[in-house]
């Protein structure tokens, strides 16, 4: 949509930073095929703590069907509303209807109960748009807004014969860059030559643009730029020699960019040393909250290349990129999550098909089907019994108390405390215990018994609470026969 000095305004309206690294979460690097239900690690404070409740409302256009004299100013609110005890950092930016997204704005808020962020952006349209606008939350939880729909029609004279004003025109620049600038090796289909250019404005508009290749128009096309933003093409050299592209932009607002020079030295091995690309056994990973299956793989080139890929689950191409090698070496690209649905949640098979200078090469793996997460614990129970052994009595050794505490929950869980210890003694033993489902566990111990006795055993599970249990014993040793009393006494 047609706007002037957007990013500035927005700007405005709160501190731009970073997405913190928290808010984004990708595929970490799965466990082969035989370990993809392992354990995940160990969670960080904040990943254990409970999601804060984050509500937005549909934003409000000030104008939602505008028709008169243009520039005219539209203004966009909504709320952010969390429910918190605590403190927390709000993260949010505007989402655009053609696509584009606005700068990461953040906001800390304190407190107890519901708090609530007036978040707004002003837009001046200087043309005939249709569009809407969206608020997407980052953090603490990731929400989108529905979307509010507008249009303006400018009603005025003051249009060239292409329907676009003057201004629209001004302050547009371009520049272009060659990667690599300089090229010796084969020239073969799968080594390219890309060029990247920048076109910046200085207010938000759509931008006709065309490169141009040794002074032949080979790409174009349409774009919709706020700020700036990067167009490029590539192709691939037959011949040695030295060239040059330029980034154009059409209309009376016309601009180019610099030259962006670059050399190609076809340099042919003899066939001796031809790069020979092959790929790994991809790793595969199910992500059971998720219902979803990510991989990665590693490509191995001979020497200098361009390799594409595609990756495919259950034969159908759902990602696809292609990477440069300057010599021999190996490079690891990964699959993000791709969500499964119908008789892909069953498992299936995940395919990495490369493409080199001179060879083909594919590998593939199975994946897990989905599991539904077992519930977590809700209780935690502990019992301990104690049995009095007094078979090292005629050793004159003393008695043995035998225990054993007996753990029992009712789901999933992680981190279980066991503490153990004697009245008398100082006799003391600490465990911790994982539960994959609701079920038992035991845990046995032995000690010298000494006077009467008591065995305690207490269960903890953090977020949930404990339980306690006590068992008693008497410790005394069998008085001896008479006779032994006296063969003991003669001797």
């Amino acid at each position: 949509m047609k706007s002037s000095g957007l990013a500035r305004r927005v700007a405005a309206f709160g501190a731009t930073t970073a997405v913190l690294a928290a808010l984004v979460t990708g595929l970490a690097a799965a466990p082969a095929q035989a370990a993809t239900t392992a354990k995940a690690g160990t969670l960080s404070a904040a990943a254990k703590a409970k999601p804060l409740a984050v509500s937005v409302s549909t934003p409000k256009a000030s104008i939602r069907n505008y028709e008169g004299a243009c520039p005219v100013n539209v203004k966009f609110s909504a709320k952010i509303k969390v429910k918190l005890k605590g403190k927390t950092t709000v993260a949010w930016r505007w989402l655009h209807g053609d696509g584009s997204k606005g700068k990461v704005q953040t906001k800390k808020v304190a407190g107890n109960g519901v708090k609530t962020i007036n978040v707004s952006q002003a837009v001046k349209f200087k043309d005939d748009v249709k569009g809407w606008e969206a608020i997407e939350v980052l953090g603490p939880k990731h929400v989108k807004s529905k979307k509010v729909h507008f249009s303006v029609s400018c009603q005025d004279d003051n249009k060239g014969d292409d329907g676009l004003h003057e201004a629209d025109y001004d302050k547009v620049s371009a520049r272009a860059w060659a990667s690599p600038s300089t090229y010796v090796g084969p020239c073969t289909p799968g080594d390219k030559i890309d060029f990247t250019g920048v076109i910046k404005v200085d207010r938000p508009r759509w931008v006709h643009y065309r490169w141009i290749l040794n002074g032949d128009v080979v790409d174009g096309g349409k774009v919709k730029v706020w700020d700036a933003r990067k167009v490029g093409f590539g192709f691939s050299p037959r011949d040695s020699h030295r060239g040059w592209a330029v980034l154009e932009t059409l209309g009376r607002g016309s601009t180019e960019s610099n030259r962006a020079h670059y050399k190609v030295w076809c340099k042919d091995d003899g066939g001796h040393n031809e790069t020979k690309v092959s790929v790994s056994t991809p790793t595969t990973g199910t992500n059971h909250n998720t219902c979803a299956v990510g991989a990665n793989a590693t490509i191995h080139a001979t020497g200098r290349g361009r390799v594409e890929y595609v990756w495919s689950v259950n034969g159908k191409a759902v990602a696809s990129g292609d990477t440069f090698f300057g010599g021999a070496g190996s490079k690891t690209v990964e699959l993000s999550e791709q969500a499964l649905s119908g008789d892909a949640v069953k498992g299936g098979t995940v395919t990495l098909s490369i493409s080199g200078p001179n060879n083909r090469d594919s590998a593939s793996q199975s994946y897990a089907a989905c599991q539904k997460p077992e519930p977590g614990a809700t209780s935690v129970k502990v019992s301990v019994s104690a049995v009095h052994d007094q078979s090292t009595c005629k050793d004159g050794k003393g008695s043995t108390i035998n225990a054993t505490a007996t753990v029992t929950v009712n789901g999933a869980a992680k981190n279980v405390v066991v503490n153990l210890w004697s009245e008398v003694g100082g006799f003391g033993k600490n465990v911790t215990l994982d539960f994959d489902k609701a079920g038992s566990q035991t845990v046995s111990f032995s000690l010298p018994a000494a006077g009467t006795n008591g065995i305690h055993a207490k269960a903890s599970l953090a977020g949930v609470g404990s339980d306690s249990s006590v068992a008693t014993y008497g410790d005394h040793c069998p008085a001896p026969a008479a006779a032994e009393q006296s063969e003991k006494a003669s001797a």
